[in-house]
């Protein structure tokens, strides 16, 4: 197991806050693998690499030799998480839950070593609490204190509906880690008021209180608001490599920093590397590529990501030049030339030649935004950007 210094190293690196830190030094003190939670809602069936934030932590703490549980909120799931909303949520069905669980087991361990999760719900225990237990739990904070919630107090002031039912997601949050004697809970910085009252409830039971670790929230594609799929600005984990692939490259380039910082796993030293070679003149581009290829190998394959440039989907029309376009380079191996058919092909813009020729027939081949209509040869030296139906698109550069 790592030293105190080393452990904290990992631990600290893109978090926001760690409450209280002296907390978890004591922890690591007992030499014991310590109980890393992790809770999540299925409100969705598919995740995309903002929620990997924390996922990626939980694999660092299991790297570290803890012990990683990773929580399905399936009961917290059909009260609906008030975190954020300025009205009720509607809660989820049993069968969604189970579907959306489900499916996000399949996603995280593309992530998390499967042999070192635990993986729980916490209908397991809360399903067994009987009337008066819930009564008891409920008893253990007060509706002043759960009024000084952001969310709540904004709703409450501006006269908008409280249900009584969203008082107790928090309540449950925290006797979730009750439940699991939890040392260590991660979540969103919007988690901070959920992740504390595990905290309060676990001094109420006479526990030793969880360590809270919030990680950032973050960014999409655009840089600016958080990603999400309704905005559009998000790369999901089911993506294809090609998806991946073209939503990477089309970043800012002051954004890659943020993403090797919570998305990567290489270390931060080699991370300052290439911000500090980009500063000193070099492409930001070719570290795009590297980022990309890592994320892209996690999520599918080590193939995937070496071919994922030839793939790459293109999510503007026809005639549209998106920035960042990938390159690929086509020898034509002592040829004069090749004709566009072929070229299509062997540039990865068409499955084969019969797929080739029939987009071409189509009329839904462009070169350089504009619709080639005529057969076309192409020789050594030419530099072009081809499309092939809405999906595909590349810099081609024939070499000899």
């Amino acid at each position: 197991m790592a030293s105190i210094e080393e452990s904290l190293a990992v631990i600290q690196r893109g978090v926001d806050e760690l409450i209280p830190e002296s907390d978890l030094v004591e922890k690591l003190k007992e030499g014991r693998p310590l109980r890393i939670k992790a809770g999540f809602d299925p409100t969705a069936p598919d995740l995309h690499l903002g929620h990997t934030v924390l996922i990626n932590k939980l694999r660092q703490f299991q790297d570290l030799g803890h012990q990683v549980i990773f929580l399905i909120g399936d009961f917290t799931g059909m009260i609906g998480d008030p975190t954020g909303k300025s009205a009720t949520r509607p809660p989820l069905t049993e069968e969604q839950v189970a579907q959306n669980a489900i499916s996000y087991k399949e996603q995280v361990f593309k992530i998390l070593d499967p042999d070192k999760t635990r993986v729980v719900f916490n209908s397991e225990w809360m399903g067994k609490l009987s009337a008066s237990d819930m009564i008891r739990l409920a008893g253990q904070y007060s509706v002043a204190r759960m009024l000084e919630r952001d969310d709540f107090h904004k709703r409450y002031e501006a006269e908008q509906s409280i249900a009584i039912h969203e008082f107790l997601y928090p309540l449950v949050q925290g006797y979730d880690s009750v439940a699991l004697e939890a040392d260590v809970e991660l979540g969103g910085t919007d988690q901070k008021f959920n992740l504390l009252m595990g905290r309060h409830l676990q001094k109420q039971y006479g526990q030793s209180p969880q360590v809270v670790l919030t990680m950032p929230i973050l960014e999409g594609l655009d840089g600016v608001q958080k990603m999400s799929k309704s905005l559009g600005n998000y790369v999901g984990v089911n993506d294809s490599p090609g998806e991946m692939y073209t939503k990477l490259l089309s970043m800012p380039d002051d954004l890659l920093w943020r993403y090797f910082e919570l998305l990567s796993l290489r270390p931060m030293t080699e991370v300052k590397e290439f911000q500090d070679a980009v500063e000193g003149g070099e492409n930001p581009q070719e570290y795009k590529k590297m980022f990309a290829h890592e994320i892209i190998a996690r999520f599918h394959d080590e193939e995937a990501a070496a071919n994922a440039h030839k793939s790459a989907g293109n999510r503007v029309g026809l005639g549209e030049i998106p920035e960042n376009v990938p390159v690929v380079e086509v020898s034509l191996a002592g040829r004069e030339s090749v004709h566009i058919v072929g070229l299509l092909k062997e540039a990865g813009l068409a499955q084969n030649g019969k797929a080739a020729k029939d987009v071409f027939g189509r009329g839904a081949v462009y070169m350089n935004g504009d619709q080639l209509k005529e057969e076309k040869m192409f020789v050594v030296g030419d530099d072009v950007i081809l499309q092939a139906g809405k999906k595909k698109i590349a810099r081609v550069v024939l070499v000899d």
